[in-house]
């Protein structure tokens, strides 16, 4: 098992400034963030030019990494891949495409991406819609020895009134997706304010062996606002799709989750993958340098769970 971070939360810097910085932080793995390099939200980092990317490109990606001692697990792209408007979606759909045909020059083994959701009709005609439309880019991916992943973030900010705008938020539905070819990216934090137990939702999506990747993000649950809101979040004073008022995001040891279980539960069914720390915590974060210091919490939390390589093939000779 690898200490990862996801890129996307450093759009300040470079991939290869990334890379030095989290190789100096103790970080071995990069997920690496690819969503358009005409994205203008903050944490629509582009630190692959997926849809210009060369063979030159590779080798000299491949060289940085070596370089530092890291790997990248998977390259990500989370948009919305039933989104209402068909032009958007395949616009959607061809970058994904472009995400996938990087990752296999790289020989990375996954791309992280959502389900999403057409917010103007109902659950039960998405999943009509997604069993139409998605099947194409599992086998685009097969075809190039690359699996898509789905994390199972509910993204509520897509709904107009906080309900989930990604079909991916319960193992009922990672059921019904795995059945559709895609593989799981676990994040607990997303599960406990759903009423989700995150232990027993990770057993049950390894028994199933549909876990390839795994992001590393806190809750903090104010249990009081939840009680004068209910679990869907403000109504009469959200002022934005996220300002749900009872529950937020933090970093690896500043929030609720039992970071030793689900490390434990991960070792103990044998998982191999990464731990890759996705940052958006507010306290620590908006600047490059609350960033960094937030990232050296989580490797600081999470460091010590996960045994390095190194020492584990150590170890193994010893015995």
């Amino acid at each position: 098992m690898k200490l990862g971070l996801l890129t996307a939360c450093l759009p300040w810097l470079s991939l290869e400034q990334v890379a030095a910085w989290a190789a100096h932080t103790g970080y071995e793995a990069l997920e690496v963030a690819a969503w358009p390099r005409d994205s203008t939200h903050l944490h629509h980092a582009a630190h692959l030019d997926v849809a210009n990317f060369s063979a030159v490109d590779a080798e000299r990606v491949q060289e940085l990494l070596d370089g530092h001692a890291l790997t990248i697990p998977a390259v990500t792209y989370c948009d919305n891949n039933l989104h209402g408007d068909a032009r958007e979606r395949d616009r959607i759909h061809q970058h994904l495409r472009s995400c996938i045909d990087a990752a296999a020059a790289l020989g990375v083994p996954y791309v992280g991406t959502f389900i999403g959701r057409d917010v103007t009709q109902s659950v039960a005609e998405n999943m009509k819609l997604a069993e139409q439309h998605l099947p194409a880019l599992v086998q685009y991916a097969a075809d190039r020895k690359v699996r898509l992943l789905v994390e199972n973030c509910p993204m509520e900010g897509w709904h107009p009134d906080g309900y989930p705008g990604n079909l991916a938020y319960s193992p009922e539905l990672w059921d019904w997706m795995f059945d559709l070819g895609f593989h799981l990216t676990y994040d607990p934090s997303h599960l406990p304010w759903l009423g989700i137990d995150p232990l027993d939702a990770l057993q049950h999506a390894l028994r199933r062996d549909m876990v390839a990747h795994v992001q590393a993000k806190d809750i903090e649950i104010d249990e009081r606002a939840r009680t004068r809101y209910g679990v869907f979040g403000k109504t009469v004073s959200r002022t934005s799709p996220v300002d749900v008022g009872w529950w937020r995001y933090r970093i690896p040891g500043r929030g609720q989750l039992d970071w030793n279980r689900i490390i434990d539960t991960l070792y103990s069914a044998g998982y191999n993958g990464a731990v890759a720390v996705e940052h958006e915590d507010p306290v620590w974060g908006g600047t490059l340098e609350k960033t960094q210091q937030g990232l050296q919490i989580a490797a600081h939390t999470l460091r010590p769970l996960i045994t390095p390589e190194g020492a584990v093939r150590s170890a193994d000779r010893v015995e």
